[in-house]
């Protein structure tokens, strides 16, 4: 059912707007001997290659995220980054679940889009006059490595946490708006 499928590749959209290499990192250890097999432009790379910079991406970004100053550096590039690796993802799940032809271009579109729009909230809570807690950062940290891994082994699952994200990201969005047109602050 192609419901299921959605709902995973949403997850791992998601995932990818949380943190971007991280999420990689799983598809390529949880496809198994296939590795990175799915994955466009990643597959081309030799996997030891491609196992220690994800690693060492995924190392620097759970470390990084948490210090002030390195942040802005890190979310700039994730911002950048974060559609084209949310597109990378939802086609690789999209070819993991068996889906063939244009349909899974359209999914790693919506994944890309996801993707961007979580890391455009990440930016925008950094950016706010009070900084997140530092607990907070741990959460996100927990909760990409969860909708990464649901997105495998329950898409149902991890397709309505991400659609609670997105929720939250429009619910956040208006209030930062109604915010700036001088309405009480959030």
């Amino acid at each position: 059912m192609i419901i299921t499928e959605l709902l995973a590749v949403l997850s791992i959209g998601a995932a990818t707007g949380l943190r971007i290499a991280l999420p990689l990192l799983l598809i390529g250890l949880m496809s198994g001997n296939q590795l990175w097999a799915n994955v466009p432009l990643l597959s081309r790379m030799p996997p030891t290659l491609l196992l220690g910079i994800l690693a060492s991406w995924s190392a620097a970004e759970l470390m990084l995220s948490k210090d002030r100053h390195n942040q802005r550096l890190l979310q700039s590039i994730e911002l950048v980054l974060s559609p084209g690796v949310g597109a990378l993802a939802g086609v690789a799940l999209a070819r993991t679940v068996g889906l063939e032809g244009w349909l899974h271009w359209i999914l790693g579109l919506i994944s890309a889009l996801l993707a961007l729009v979580i890391q455009l909230l990440q930016v925008g809570f950094f950016y706010r006059p009070r900084r997140p807690p530092l607990w907070a950062f741990f959460v996100v940290d927990g909760l990409c490595i969860v909708l990464a891994f649901l997105a495998f082994d329950d898409p149902n699952a991890g397709g309505i946490i991400a659609l609670l994200l997105l929720w939250l990201v429009i619910r956040t969005s208006y209030l930062w708006r109604n915010w700036a047109r001088g309405g009480p602050r959030p």
